[in-house]
């Protein structure tokens, strides 16, 4: 194992056993090195890796803290290497949406609160009422940002907010290109906001896998004609 590599681990273990925790200020970097046993050069490295990925947090002047470690923050490195997906690989981030919403959607309807269903319905009743196509992606997100949330899982719920986040371009081009596609989004919607009332997990997670499965299926379909309408599914293209 490189000695940085031992830093890094030597440091996470802190944080797994509770030695340190959210928000904690780390000792003075020579008191660390020196009890962990390591040279102050690789615990410089360990830390600036570990404040790349958000579990530390550097303040000049004042210390180095470790962060609120909120799931948010330490997915941010997965959302940055998302953003770097290549012209062939938009329908790959599509699929691993497919699957992870239409789960997170089942287990929202076991655990969705009158408080998520009331924001379900008014983000239903609200993008019934946007005057723009990207008002309505604007309800859609939120829409499926509060099935996320509502799994009470915050890793879940990240992962599917960076993701959901790569194809909204692609549902926007639907709903210019194809006939029909701004109501049978709302309609969809709909029936997955009953499914979760209803506390039918089984049907929610199918009616979202059919959900998400249509603009896939329209942007693979896209993609094979060869439109050159269609939008870029590169970094330069979203």
């Amino acid at each position: 194992m490189a000695v940085t590599d031992e830093a890094i681990e030597k440091i996470k273990a802190m944080i797994v056993s509770g030695e340190l925790a959210p928000g904690d200020r780390l000792p003075p970097e020579k008191e660390l090195s020196d009890r962990l046993g390591l040279s102050r050069n690789s615990m410089r490295e360990a830390v600036k890796a570990l404040e790349v990925i958000r579990v530390l947090d550097v303040r000049r002047g004042d210390g180095t803290y470790v962060t609120s470690l909120e799931p948010h923050l330490l997915l941010e490195a997965i959302s940055f290497v998302i953003d770097l997906h290549d012209d062939d690989s938009l329908l790959e981030v599509f699929a691993v949406r497919r699957m992870l919403e239409s789960q997170a959607t089942g287990l929202a309807a076991t655990y969705a609160t009158a408080g998520t269903l009331a924001a379900l319905h008014g983000e239903i009743e609200a993008g019934a009422r946007s005057e723009t196509l990207d008002e309505l992606v604007e309800h859609d997100s939120r829409f499926h940002s509060e099935i996320a949330r509502a799994t009470g899982n915050g890793y879940l719920a990240s992962l599917i907010e960076s993701l959901s986040s790569q194809t909204i371009r692609a549902r926007i081009w639907r709903g210019l290109t194809e006939q029909d596609a701004v109501q049978r989004t709302l309609l969809e919607h709909q029936a997955i906001a009953d499914a979760i009332e209803q506390k039918d997990a089984v049907l929610a997670a199918a009616l979202a896998t059919a959900h998400i499965a249509g603009v896939e299926r329209w942007l693979a379909q896209a993609a094979a004609s060869g439109d050159p309408s269609a939008p870029a599914t590169g970094p330069a293209g979203r």
